[in-house]
């Protein structure tokens, strides 16, 4: 009988599509993917570094498969990714029951390694170098790129795929660990991506999300001339069965006028520009070593709604970083007042072990000021979501469907007609009901009533 896996994961869309290549690596292998964790005969946690919340998750998680692995001794526990980089051996101190520890740069060996534990040859640790760890050239070759040929069967929806175009940062703000965890910023070679997405169209793929820790960054050196991403995006939009393009997450140093030109022109482009701020003070901005101000972040701002009235603008903001002041953070409210982000990812610091900020910096806002402005920062964001969403209401809309709603999915599986949830072309969610054949169509929506988080209608 087949081996059964079952791949848990926490974090951002870099370890989704993770998962979902490890997933089809261990389809190609023989595996079988497991309906539970209870079910599976190896369970995979793919892990983030990037708050400690995310690493808390997954050493409880940890805690509860121990019971499991007592009574199943010969059941398989892995942990993958930035919290495998970044920890290493302490987890199988931690958790000496572990059988595997692989990194981002490595993910691509994971069959082989859980051969080599089938043949009692485990524990298996499999990590990259450390940034320090030699020159640069050797350091990007440890952190292996994994673009294995996609499986159809393994993505969760067959008419989504995201595509990584590039691997790594090299941006190094000081409270991020992702240079630490994911390795030097590389490029993807353009014909290498442009022939995966049109493998993706031939499978019925209708959108593609582009990945990159700084996507924006993207270029490509290898050929007589530099493509970067605006050049990347015209390859893309020529490509039959490609209806939308999308890419996170932005570097508000290179929003450039052709990229905005670029989605301004070209009708598969989504209007959606995620574009993270962090902070609204400059005082703050030079201790994250953001390398922009706030005075070049509202220029871009202004560019974009210049050039892209439509524009639907999101971003992320970190509260309560090391030595924010109530004056510092009232100038990140009046930013996000100003400027009517879309919606905006809020969080509240968190150090993290091997990042200059927890070198440089104490962590000096108490946690209840920490709670209380994200608080204050999320009700301003959230009532400016529901402002703007109001001018939908009476409005047809274009809906990627992405299936049924949560709510659904608590009904009766045999419901003909249920509530089906997708997204628009400036990425606002929007609900309807319908039949679930509907499911990977894009449709027209009438939009008959809004709230901040989501747009309700029917199909027009």
């Amino acid at each position: 009988m087949a081996k059964r896996f079952y791949i848990q994961t926490v974090g951002c869309q870099m370890n989704t599509l993770d998962s979902e290549l490890v997933a089809g690596d261990l389809l190609r292998a023989g595996y079988e993917p497991a309906g539970s964790i209870r079910q599976a005969d190896t369970i995979l946690l793919n892990t983030c570094s990037v708050r400690q919340h995310a690493e808390d998750k997954i050493y409880s998680a940890l805690g509860r498969l121990k019971e499991l692995k007592d009574r199943r001794p010969g059941m398989v526990i892995g942990v993958m990714g930035c919290m495998a980089q970044k920890d290493q051996g302490q987890i199988l101190q931690r958790a000496p029951y572990v059988d595997l520890v692989v990194g981002p740069g490595q993910l691509g060996q994971v069959p082989a390694l859980l051969a080599r534990i089938a043949a009692r040859a485990g524990p298996v640790m499999q990590v990259s170098l450390d940034r320090a760890g030699g020159n640069r050239a050797s350091v990007a070759a440890s952190f292996a790129k994994f673009t294995p040929s996609r499986v159809a069967g393994a993505r969760p929806a067959p008419h989504q795929a995201m595509v990584r175009i590039m691997f790594g940062c090299d941006k190094f703000c000081t409270y991020c660990i992702v240079p630490r965890v994911r390795g030097p910023e590389q490029s993807r070679p353009a014909e290498e991506i442009v022939e995966e997405v049109r493998r993706l169209a031939d499978d019925g793929c209708l959108e593609v999300t582009l990945l990159g820790q700084t996507v924006n960054s993207y270029q490509d050196k290898d050929g007589p001339a530099t493509i970067r991403l605006p050049d990347l995006l015209y390859r893309l939009h020529n490509i039959d069965g490609i209806r939308r393009l999308k890419f996170v997450t932005n570097y508000p140093k290179h929003m450039s006028d052709d990229l905005l030109a670029a989605v301004r022109d070209l009708s598969k482009v989504s209007p959606y520009l995620h574009v993270p701020a962090q902070s609204g003070s400059n005082a703050v901005l030079r201790r994250m070593k953001r390398g922009y101000t706030v005075e070049s972040y509202r220029e871009m701002l202004a560019r974009i709604r210049a050039m892209l009235p439509q524009a639907a603008v999101t971003s992320d903001f970190i509260v309560g970083f090391c030595g924010e002041t109530e004056d510092e953070f009232q100038q990140t409210v009046e930013l996000v007042r100003q400027s009517r982000f879309k919606n905006s990812f809020i969080f509240k610091y968190s150090p993290r072990p091997g990042t200059k900020a927890a070198e440089l910096y104490q962590d000096d806002v108490p946690e209840a000021v920490k709670r209380r402005r994200n608080h204050e920062l999320l009700a301003v964001q959230n009532a400016i979501c529901w402002e703007d969403n109001q001018p939908f209401v009476g409005r047809r809309v274009e809906v990627l469907v992405e299936g049924p709603s949560k709510v659904a999915k608590k009904r009766s599986a045999g419901d003909e007609s249920v509530q089906l949830v997708g997204r628009t072309t400036c990425d606002r969610i929007a609900v309807f009901d319908g039949p679930k054949t509907l499911t990977g169509r894009i449709l027209p929506v009438m939009i008959e009533k809004a709230d901040g988080f989501t747009l309700f209608g029917r199909v027009a």
